[in-house]
């Protein structure tokens, strides 16, 4: 495990509050083991809170099972693989606290040290119940690991007829920031849906805003609005009324204290689609998911715990026509890349919150290529990702 700690280019500013730095920790499994054996799997034992680079790695180098001396063969010519996870929890989005991310990692890495890949969540599974964002770094390693000993880039590891490009939106921050600059570059980039932070300013203010903005737009760009539950419920009317007649193609979140029939309501009142998010931390997910008052789902691998609970879970909404979006937690490139091959495998089309990267001035490795709006997702096996350290 490396720590980290990644400065951004500009504020994070929600209705929930902000942030200027991502901090987390990088883990690696890897195994020297030949592609018809079940890998042993080595997590570095260095303690992860050691002292952090501003703006990139833990120093000092690790050790054994750490990054140093990776090579693309064993000894004996066995093949070598080395898996990445990424464990950056952010309480607001519906993870564990940074606290209980590090006392976890603490506790795991005693099981986990020369454990069969094979059964290592198991095993972790009890240390892991209340820790999402562990859970997922960790899940995200053994599958990045086990993708490539099959010789499948994760998406088709998780669906074979993954697709390899994602649909992504815009994120163009907080309302009261955004420029027409901003806006022009956006479509001439090529996306199609633009996402803004609102709700942290009274309703009339920000429908002004919004109502100059939606002049600048071409016709087949829209706006995807976050409120990260900004209003009470008459607020909430009050704005998604005076949306009616802009390009609006969905609103996130726009109750303060959201329950499913007042979401139901809202919902009915207009024409796009309402989504929740952060909301949907300790729903039930074997019940029924068309009782959540909304016809979307923006789900955070990092908050549900895991990549394959986030498929099946994405797979459920479909299949009971609710829609999906795939969305990160300002990750660091080993998250990113992990969510996007997630995003691919999950057959929704439509554009997910995955345009982050360039929100970090600084990174772990290189992202996922954005292109006309949309992530390229190379033939690379497993994940894609590679750290910059290493490199």
């Amino acid at each position: 495990m490396i720590a980290y700690d990644l400065p951004l280019r500009r504020k994070w500013a929600t209705a929930r509050g902000g942030f200027n730095r991502r901090c987390g920790w990088l883990l690696q499994l890897r195994s020297a083991d030949d592609l018809t054996n079940s890998p042993n799997c080595l997590i570095s034992s260095n303690p992860p809170n050691p002292p952090l680079l501003k703006g990139g790695f833990s120093s000092p180098p690790l050790a054994k099972g750490g990054l140093g001396g990776i090579s693309s063969s064993a000894k004996g010519g066995k093949a070598r693989f080395c898996g990445y996870g990424d464990c950056a929890p952010l309480a607001a989005a519906g993870t564990e606290t940074p606290q209980a991310a590090a006392q976890t990692l603490l506790k795991i890495q005693k099981i986990a040290i020369g454990h069969d890949a094979a059964t290592l969540l198991d095993a972790l599974e009890p240390e892991l119940t209340a820790t999402p964002a562990v859970r997922f770094a960790v899940e995200c390693a053994l599958l990045d690991l086990l993708s490539q000993q099959r010789g499948l880039t994760l998406r088709h590891f998780l669906a074979p007829t993954a697709s390899n490009a994602v649909p992504v939106n815009a994120m163009l921050g907080a309302l009261s920031t955004v420029t027409p600059n901003e806006v022009h570059a956006a479509c001439a980039a090529g996306f199609k849906v633009l996402k803004i932070k609102v709700g942290l300013h009274d309703p009339a203010t920000e429908l002004a805003q919004l109502t100059a903005l939606a002049q600048l737009l071409p016709l087949d760009v829209t706006f995807r609005l976050d409120a990260n539950g900004a209003w009470e419920f008459d607020a909430a009317q009050q704005m998604l009324d005076g949306l009616a007649q802009l390009p609006i193609e969905s609103v996130e979140e726009p109750l303060r204290q959201p329950n499913a029939a007042q979401l139901a309501t809202l919902q009915q009142r207009v024409i796009f689609p309402l989504a929740r998010d952060e909301s949907l931390h300790g729903v039930n997910w074997q019940g029924d998911l068309t009782a959540l008052g909304v016809q979307r789902l923006v789900l955070k691998p990092a908050a549900i715990g895991g990549v394959r609970r986030t498929l099946a879970l994405a797979q459920r909404a479909q299949a009971a026509g609710i829609e999906v979006v795939i969305t990160s937690v300002i990750e660091s490139a080993a998250g990113l890349w992990a969510t996007a091959q997630l995003a691919a495998a999950s057959a929704s089309a439509i554009p997910h919150g995955l345009a982050t990267a360039d929100w970090l001035a600084a990174d772990l490795g290189a992202p996922p290529l954005l292109h006309n709006g949309q992530l390229l997702l190379p033939p690379t096996l497993g994940t894609g990702f590679h750290p910059h350290l290493i490199d």
